[in-house]
């Protein structure tokens, strides 16, 4: 019969801890899983049940419904829209920020977006505001969480070396995301953080105020261009994007994600007609003549 493990003596447990040291243990886990996913949505309820007004009285509601007969709400009621109510929240704090730093600083202070929670830094942006040229891309990945800069991992060398064909690099370039906060496990953000996100990208857009746009990435060109056709259909050609009622229009050319390149590399070709058109863009306006 075999007997049963003598159980640990107290010098054991610190030779144990110490072993666990040495290989690199830093992290206790539980014996049962987190579901970290509802624990955000949960969260996020409690704000927004929070920030809701109280519920009218019943007689008062009775009185209103019997006052004026049941009407759909108007296409431009953003109640109806993913994440309505929050995104009217970030609407109105991005359009107080007059400067990039109010613009951060807006963002480093809006808890409307469960993926805050999660990431460990804010990714806003980083580059030339005056440099003509503004790159969007759609979401921090795991290198750009743990150093708060955009494009900072393996396909932010590429985009490096995709800036550095045309001339550009990241002084004289200015580089963001539409979402400024990782969404766990890289996965692709949901329509209601993209939708609470928009606003403020938008507002990034308008003060950094680039002669050309290059969006990478199907959530960027979709975000910007408010269209729901894919990337392969919209590359290549030019679009137009006005970040905010009264601005300008500024000439957006949509093409493929970095990280997309480094999967399909027969696709560069394509991606390099995309960048010679941003370079004459850029060059005609510069002369004056775009």
């Amino acid at each position: 019969m075999t007997e049963p493990p003598a159980a640990f003596a107290p010098l054991d447990d610190i030779a144990l801890l110490r072993w666990y040291d040495v290989a690199g243990v830093d992290e206790c886990i539980g014996e049962a899983p987190v579901d970290r996913f509802a624990a955000d949505a949960a969260r996020a309820e409690r704000r927004a049940r929070a920030a809701a007004p109280p519920p009218a009285p019943k007689a008062a509601q009775k009185a209103a419904q019997k006052a004026a007969p049941a009407a759909s709400p108007p296409a431009s009621d953003t109640s109806a829209a993913p994440g309505g109510s929050a995104r009217a929240g970030a609407a109105a704090v991005a359009a107080e920020a007059v400067t990039l730093d109010q613009l951060r600083a807006a963002l480093e202070g809006f808890d409307g977006c469960p993926l805050k929670v999660t990431a460990t830094h804010l990714v806003f942006g980083e580059g030339a505001a005056a440099g003509g040229l503004m790159v969007v891309g759609e979401a921090p990945g795991a290198d750009e969480d743990r150093q708060g800069r955009p494009f900072c991992g393996v396909s932010g060398r590429l985009l490096d070396d995709m800036l550095a064909s045309i001339g550009y690099d990241r002084s004289t370039a200015y580089i963001t995301n539409v979402v400024p906060w990782r969404p766990p496990g890289n996965r692709k953000p949901t329509p209601a953080e993209v939708a609470v996100c928009a606003p403020f990208v938008a507002r990034h857009v308008a003060l950094v105020a680039p002669r050309v746009l290059l969006l990478v990435g199907g959530l960027a060109a979709a975000t910007l261009l408010g269209t729901s056709a894919g990337i392969t259909r919209l590359r290549g050609q030019w679009h137009s994007h006005r970040p905010e009622a009264g601005a300008a229009e500024i000439p957006a050319m949509p093409t493929f994600h970095p990280a997309y390149l480094l999967r399909n590399p027969d696709a560069k070709r394509l991606v390099w007609r995309d960048l010679l058109a941003v370079r004459q863009a850029l060059a005609d306006a510069g002369n004056g003549t775009g």
